[in-house]
């Protein structure tokens, strides 16, 4: 029984950081703004997994690469990048207050 619990308790622990693991989450981490701040990096990347298709939050990740990628889609004059952005803006809004 005691061994069952422990095996449980190490598959847990060896796999919470995969599940975290996500484009926004790699992203964050790679960043200079971040400075490696894991913790932070993936409680982002568990508000994007509530608010963003995994496609958005690819396009998403991008940004912390370019980040003049981000005015662009904000600036464009596309109906899909304005849907997008709306999305975004959600995504960021909700990780700014969930994640202080």
């Amino acid at each position: 029984m005691f061994n069952r619990f422990i095996i449980a308790a190490a598959a847990v622990v060896l796999t919470t950081p995969l599940a975290m693991a996500g484009p926004i989450d790699s992203a964050c981490v790679r960043s200079d703004r971040a400075r490696g701040n894991a913790p932070l990096c993936g409680c982002i990347q568990q508000v994007a997994n509530q608010t963003l298709s995994r496609s958005d939050q690819r396009r998403a990740a991008s940004f912390f690469k370019e980040p003049h990628r981000a005015q662009e889609v904000r600036m464009s004059k596309s109906n899909a990048d304005n849907a997008f952005w709306a999305r975004y803006k959600r995504f960021a809004g909700t990780a700014e207050a969930y994640c202080r």
